[in-house]
């Protein structure tokens, strides 16, 4: 399983996605990508205000504060 996590410089909220997403990789198979969205006009103009994102398969898993209970149940779903 592949998961985006859309971000921007300078987020702590992106910073705090990308820590669990590490912690996530302890105990489930699954890869990610970083998207900076301020390198895509159109990603920046659709998530400019919701990031952090995390989407799979083109479903929004979590967006801005990522809860870790909440993104596990969401990763398990998906296994």
């Amino acid at each position: 399983m592949e998961l985006l996590l859309y971000t921007r410089p300078n987020c702590p909220l992106c910073d705090d996605a990308k820590q669990l997403l590490h912690l996530l990789q302890d105990d489930f198979s699954f890869t990610w990508q970083e998207v900076n969205i301020e390198e895509n006009d159109a990603l920046h103009e659709q998530f400019c205000i919701m990031i952090p994102v995390i989407v799979h398969n083109g479903d929004i898993l979590q967006q801005g504060n990522v809860d870790y209970i909440e993104l596990e149940e969401a990763i398990t779903a998906r296994l």
